[in-house]
């Protein structure tokens, strides 16, 4: 019998086996939201390395757009990069970088309005 400290470590050896031959994959979808608008998402996978990206439509005519790529190990990194554009033609845009490890995280962005004025933030937590 399998004592319980070694039974995770073997679940965790299986899954990392069967990540290491798994193909690369892929998702794509597109769907019509409650009020009218329409929302499509494509995610890929090549190995460690996932990358997304987001469309929304608004059906008042606002747009959405996010693209993202994570690298996954023992520490995961993302970038994800954001803009939309309103009902009213005023737009907005951003980015967010962060990096998660075992013990803590820490997270960077900026946020740019429809003014012009730029704000930036940053983030640390612990596990």
């Amino acid at each position: 019998m399998l004592s319980t400290a070694k039974f995770p470590m073997l679940c965790l050896g299986a899954m990392l086996g069967w990540s290491a031959v798994s193909p690369a994959a892929a998702e794509e979808w597109k769907r019509p939201t409650t009020h009218g608008g329409e929302i499509s998402r494509s995610v890929g996978r090549d190995g460690n390395i996932v990358t997304g990206s987001t469309t929304r439509t608004g059906p008042n005519g606002g747009t959405y757009t996010s693209t993202s790529k994570c690298v996954g190990g023992v520490v995961d990194r993302c970038a994800r990069s954001y803009s939309g554009t309103g009902p009213d033609g005023q737009s907005f845009s951003g980015k967010r970088l962060s990096a998660r490890g075992p013990f803590r995280g820490r997270s960077v962005g900026s946020f740019t309005g429809p003014d012009g004025n730029t704000i930036h933030g940053f983030r640390r937590w612990r596990r």
